[in-house]
């Protein structure tokens, strides 16, 4: 049994630490906002008085958190993290967040004696829950044979890209991607259900053609349904694109079809829909086009 710290039991973060305790480990945290799900208390995951006591009580600290700055309190603020860690500790982060600042962080852990692997996921609610998350590692060789045994209990498919700091780029292309493919299926939603066909069986039928995704399995779903309920929020996609955004400006490439991604999020974020699902940037497209996909 491992004594697990986790920080950030959230809509991604609370199932993930749910797998470790049902394959027997113990988990300790300390909550900022939120108090422990019930569901984890009657499972005796126990809160600590404050992140210090949480990482001198752990054997491993795993966070996951919405971005940069707040990885950084987490870990570097009075009695953060650091200031509970003591050598031969293993540190990882499965938020996403910038590469750059991963790697700084990674510097000062080091400096501890401690080794630290970036693991940031993709799968959101649904995967969090199945533990089929994918898993994206930056890590030193050793770093990730020791993380890899937890990451095999929250997830199917992990990868160890390369050194600190690749996950997290990894993270980067894969929010890419996954905007770009809301953006396609919201468009040919729109463009069907304008031109008179029914967007469920449009959907159906190019489940079964090379337009075949998850994002048309899942989210099309979503936007013909009217569910937008956060399994992954706009304001965190929001986050992400501005890392692609703010790196490719850096590294002198144009991300075109990035850019108009964000500012249909921007859309929905100025439109009070910041915390619905991504899927619901199909509402900005829809307020150009004064149509909807579906009643």
């Amino acid at each position: 049994m491992t004594t697990i710290g986790f920080i950030g039991l959230g809509i991604m973060g609370a199932p993930m630490a749910d797998h470790l305790v049902n394959a027997g480990h113990k988990v300790v945290t300390h909550t900022h906002k939120s108090p422990v799900p019930n569901d984890l208390k009657t499972k005796g995951v126990e809160e600590l008085a404050s992140l210090k006591a949480v990482a001198e009580a752990s054997d491993v600290v795993i966070m996951i958190v919405p971005d940069t700055p707040q990885v950084e309190a987490v870990l570097f603020a009075d009695d953060g993290i650091a200031s509970g860690l003591s050598a031969g500790k293993l540190v990882i982060d499965m938020s996403s967040i910038s590469p750059i600042d991963t790697k700084a962080f990674a510097e000062k852990v080091a400096a501890l004696g401690c080794d630290y692997v970036d693991a940031p996921v993709s799968g959101g609610e649904v995967g969090a829950k199945a533990a089929s998350l994918t898993i994206m590692v930056g890590a030193t060789d050793e770093g990730f044979a020791r993380a890899k045994p937890l990451f095999d209990l929250m997830g199917k498919n992990i990868t160890h890209v390369g050194p600190i700091g690749a996950g997290q780029t990894t993270k980067v292309a894969n929010q890419i991607i996954v905007a770009l493919n809301i953006e396609a299926v919201a468009e040919a939603l729109l463009f069907a259900s304008k031109a008179g066909a029914d967007p469920a069986k449009v959907r159906e039928a190019l489940m079964g053609g090379f337009a075949s995704s998850k994002v048309l399995e899942i989210h099309a779903e979503r936007m013909i349904n009217r569910t937008f309920d956060p399994g992954f929020r706009i304001r965190l996609h929001q986050k992400d694109l501005n890392l692609a955004l703010q790196n490719a400006k850096e590294m002198g490439i144009s991300l075109p079809n990035t850019a108009t991604a964000q500012e249909l999020f921007n859309s929905c974020a100025s439109h009070g829909g910041a915390d619905d699902d991504h899927s619901g940037l199909v509402k900005a497209l829809e307020r150009m086009a004064n149509h909807k996909v579906a009643d």
